[in-house]
């Protein structure tokens, strides 16, 4: 539920005066769909002024959304990048920007970009105010913890090895997954990949599979120097992607190249389910 706040353009470095207007959201906005309202205001707490510059502008953090960094990320940007249509404006609390930045930050360090200054958290209204603010001690109590991607160095694609070697590996590591990896044909030729997971086996806890997939997909995602590696063409690419999850973070550190003449990976994983470690 959004409520009023009468924190203005004290912090936002412009004036925000009544000039505004509603508009709808446009649909090159897709991180900003289905989120409970569908107009936005304009100018918007950034400061653009017309639609084209806020197209431009928040297409770039689209990407990070999709990584999921965080829990409330698409709603921190929105509230800036399309804020909700009301008398007045809603700006983020303070705490939900740093929620937000401590978790994203070094997702985009990972892609080569400091957080920008624009939206430093200093600009936003403390909790004391009335504003949008972060995950309550409640969600994060009912909500199980999910280990986390880390930006990492990418390992070396091994395409020579024996079915023995694999399941020494597998005996060190707590999950593989066999990915399925194709580059997206994109209207504004940007980095989007088609990711398919399958789990081959999980030795942490209390995961389950589809959270391992989703996982998975995160840190080719965050490790996109990484994926840009293994997908040097449009036609799909079949990894196995064997790890540990040290301390509530995922770090992959052997990927296969799994070709079709090669029964090597197969063999590994079927005798796998047998196999003593030692």
């Amino acid at each position: 539920v959004f409520a009023v706040n009468s924190f203005l353009s004290v912090a936002t470095g412009f004036d925000l005066g009544l000039s505004t207007k509603c508009v709808a959201i446009p649909k090159e906005m897709g991180m900003c769909h289905k989120i409970g309202y569908s107009e936005m205001r304009l100018p918007n707490l950034m400061g653009h002024t017309s639609m084209a510059e806020v197209i431009l502008k928040s297409t770039t953090w689209q990407h990070l959304v999709h990584t999921d960094c965080h829990p409330r990320v698409r709603t921190f940007l929105c509230s800036v990048f399309a804020p909700v249509c009301l008398d007045t404006f809603i700006h983020p609390c303070r705490s939900m920007c740093v929620a937000v930045r401590d978790s994203c930050a070094p997702v985009l360090r990972c892609h080569g970009h400091p957080w920008p200054d624009s939206l430093d958290c200093n600009r936003f209204p403390g909790d004391e105010d009335v504003c949008l603010a972060p995950l309550t001690k409640e969600y994060k109590y009912l909500h199980k913890v999910i280990p986390k991607p880390a930006c990492q160095t990418c390992p070396a694609v091994e395409e020579f090895f024996t079915h023995r070697r694999v399941l020494e590996v597998f005996c060190d590591s707590n999950f593989a997954v066999k990915v399925k990896l194709s580059k997206k044909r994109t209207a504004f030729d940007d980095q989007e990949y088609n990711i398919e997971c399958q789990v081959e086996f999980i030795t942490q806890g209390s995961l389950l599979p589809y959270e391992t997939q989703s996982m998975i997909q995160q840190w080719l995602l965050i490790n996109e120097k990484c994926t840009q590696r293994m997908t040097p063409t449009h036609r799909p690419m079949v990894y196995l992607l064997v790890g540990n999850i040290e301390e509530g973070i995922i770090l992959v550190n052997q990927v296969y190249h799994w070709q079709k003449k090669d029964s090597q990976l197969t063999l590994a994983t079927q005798k796998w389910r047998y196999h003593k470690c030692l």
